[in-house]
């Protein structure tokens, strides 16, 4: 039986998708069909998942980090989005469509991610950019 933590279910859209082990989703997240959450991740309020996110182990999403799947909509031609293991991500960071986010990397709140990041570098603003580039 798996073991996830809802803060407030009825207060959150969960689609048909996968969600492992001792994973916590506070209340008023949208998880879109066909994503994929790994084990012992934390998904904070007002987050949005659509379909086509694959997220890895241990992960971090702050509150209101928002994944798109669509790079003109409506084309409903949906990227894949992955976001590696030990990842965390801040509050208010949008992530856009098709991108990979690799292993231990951290995005800063409210940044805006265009492009694959590397695994354990730090990103943040606007477009996000290497932190201390």
């Amino acid at each position: 039986m798996s073991m996830i933590k809802y803060w407030n279910k009825e207060l959150s859209n969960i689609g048909d998708c996968t969600i492992g082990d001792n994973s916590v989703i506070h209340s008023h997240v949208w998880i879109g069909d066909r994503v994929k959450i790994g084990e012992r991740c934390k998904i904070q309020a007002f987050t949005f998942i659509p379909t086509g996110v694959r997220i890895g182990d241990d992960v971090f999403l702050g509150p209101r980090v928002t994944f798109t799947n669509d790079k003109y909509p409506p084309s409903n031609e949906w990227l894949i989005t992955t976001v590696g293991n030990h990842v965390s991500i801040g509050a208010g960071a949008v992530i856009l469509p098709g991108i990979t986010l690799g292993d231990g990397c951290k995005i800063g709140a409210g940044a805006v991610v265009t492009k694959d990041i590397p695994p354990g570098e730090t990103w943040v603003g606007n477009p996000a950019r290497k932190h201390g580039d």
